[in-house]
């Protein structure tokens, strides 16, 4: 019988190597009542490497992995400078008919069906009586106009009335998890790698250190970024580019006041994610408590570096006055397999997608969850590794499809790169057939491979939000269906009701943070915040908007044990 893993070695800190580091502590360092059996976990960083921060933008499962660890919402609110996210709004993506640029909100929350029917063949058969399609079946866009915060003041730690993400600063987010890390019993080791030892069978026996020396490992978890030094570079694990799917291969970022700001703060805060297209690629806009993480996301072969920041700064305006962008080349693919030997990548050595739906912590989030599922003993089996590579694999491409969906049906004629990014970047052929299929149905559970983030709720929400049904000839879905007109405007005004209600109910999203922050104090039992941070139903009243269906990513891999503790690239 092959002997357990008592060590795991990761090298490489930032976001993916603390969160690595975090996770397992819960799930395998908490041993302490028996020390002969407690995994030893040693995290190794180089003092020199500037790490490439990551996910100043989640999506909802977050909230989940900070609870489940631990991890106390107040603590993360202040020390993160976090915020609430309700999804991502979209910016002079698509044109309408007209040729004037629009915007729509790809919200975390989803609708009910009506008369058992999808309500997206009701809303593109007759609209939503000036609704958009998220406002009937999600308070996130009247949330997000308002700038009105997401659940009750005075509501339980953690609690969903609506699905939500957070933005955060993701240098704060990684030392705090540092410390969190460090103080279950997680090894800190500041040196530089000089290099890699194989052993005979070409798995990795030891890393040499400048200062320290070798260090032998059982169990390695590269997490050195775009180099991916161990994955990609000691055991030459080739890397899949996605270039011919994604042209968008540079980065600038930069960090900007909020517009209105007093001495105790910002005046409002959106809760939202802004995506505003540019002449070569988006730029990002991520409101946290204390200040704007904004850049630009772009095509080389469409723009300068030069070209790209003048372009930046003047959207920028004044906000942008003597900024000065950090410009990051990005690697957009995924390294063939993400586990080989004994040696697994996580974070950006194992893949990254351009930041578009803000996926690259709930993919570091996965690769540890999925490595916890199926973790070895030291004889490394097949089965265990052909598993996780296959995920792993599946989510990179489920991630791929859906962001070379947005490209895939723009209408923009105004620039040759959005020409190009719709008539000559390849679509993923998961994608094609798919898309060839919804023009004549709804999508559905059975149209996706892989759904652990995107789910056919999402893909319609996007569809409706681009208005292809109304903009499209050759869309055709559900135009054989009886479908009862006076039966989706009963719908849609009593979902305007609900929504509204729910709304005006809510916080104003400054003053909730503040209270989570711990900078004011609410009365404890209000029984509005009781009966919506629950998502209870008083007697007499309808559920919630957008309750009762799926709202986040579901995790299919173990709970925490019993004994865990309580306690810039978008």
């Amino acid at each position: 019988m092959a002997e357990p893993i008592k060590h795991i070695t990761i090298v490489g800190g930032g976001t993916a190597g603390w969160f690595t580091a975090n996770m397992l502590s819960v799930f395998f360092g908490m041993r302490k009542d028996h020390p002969a059996n407690r995994m030893r976990i040693t995290l190794i960083e180089s003092p020199n490497i500037p790490t490439v921060g990551v996910g100043e933008a989640t999506v909802p499962s977050m909230s989940h992995s900070l609870k489940q660890t631990g991890i106390s919402e107040t603590e993360f609110f202040k020390t993160c400078n976090a915020s609430f996210k309700l999804g991502v709004d979209f910016a002079n993506w698509n044109v309408d008919a007209k040729g004037k640029p629009f915007s729509y909100i790809n919200p975390f929350n989803t609708g009910h069906r009506v008369g058992g029917i999808d309500p997206g063949y009701y809303y593109g058969r007759f609209g939503g009586s000036g609704a958009s399609f998220v406002q009937t079946i999600s308070p996130a866009q009247d949330l997000g106009m308002k700038r009105k915060g997401p659940r009750p003041l005075a509501a339980k730690p953690y609690s969903e009335p609506v699905s939500y993400a957070y933005h955060l600063d993701a240098s704060l987010f990684a030392k705090m998890l540092q410390g969190v890390s460090i103080g279950r019993g997680v090894e800190h080791v500041l040196d530089d790698m000089v290099d890699v030892e194989r052993a005979e069978d070409g798995s990795i026996a030891a890393i040499n250190l400048k200062e320290t020396g070798r260090h032998e490992v059982q169990l390695v978890i590269d997490c050195t970024g775009f180099k991916g030094l161990i994955i990609n570079g000691a055991l030459d694990e080739p890397f899949i580019s996605y270039d011919k799917y994604l042209a968008n291969d540079r980065a600038m970022a930069v960090q900007i006041p909020h517009p209105e700001q007093t001495e105790n703060g910002p005046t409002f805060i959106e809760p939202v994610t802004r995506s505003t297209a540019l002449g070569a690629g988006w730029s990002w806009r991520v409101p946290l408590f204390n200040r704007i993480g904004t850049g630009y996301v772009y095509s080389s072969a469409h723009r300068s570096d030069d070209e790209a920041r003048d372009e930046f700064l003047n959207l920028l305006g004044d906000a942008g006055k003597g900024a000065e962008p950090r410009v990051i080349p990005m690697r957009v693919g995924r390294t063939r397999n993400s586990w080989v030997k004994n040696c697994i990548a996580i974070g950006l050595s194992g893949g990254f997608i351009e930041p578009l739906e803000s996926t690259a912590i709930y993919m570091i989030e996965m690769a540890v969850r999925w490595l916890i599922a199926y973790f070895p003993d030291q004889s490394y089996p097949d089965s265990l590794r052909k598993r996780y590579n296959d995920v792993a694999s599946g989510l990179y491409d489920e991630v791929r499809d859906f962001i070379c969906l947005h490209y895939a049906l723009g209408n923009r004629t105004d620039s040759q790169y959005w020409i190009d990014a719709r008539e000559e970047l390849e679509v993923p052929d998961s994608l094609a057939e798919n898309l060839e299929v919804w023009k004549y149905a709804i999508p559905v559970m059975t149209d996706l491979k892989s759904q652990h983030l995107f789910s056919p709720e999402v893909y319609t929400a996007v569809l409706q939000g681009k208005r292809i049904y109304q903009m499209r000839d050759d869309w055709n879905a559900g135009l054989s269906l009886n479908l009862n007109r006076d039966m989706w405007r009963k719908h849609v005004s009593g979902q305007r009701h609900k929504i509204s209600q729910f709304v005006n109910a809510m916080p104003d999203h400054v003053a909730l943070l503040r209270e989570l922050r711990g900078e004011t104090k609410q009365p404890v039992g209000n029984t509005l915040a009781g009966t919506l941070a629950s998502g209870a139903q008083q007697a007499g009243t309808v559920p919630l908007p957008g309750l009762g269906i799926r709202k986040t990513p579901a995790i299919k891999t173990p709970l925490a044990p019993a004994n865990a503790a309580d306690g810039n690239l978008l």
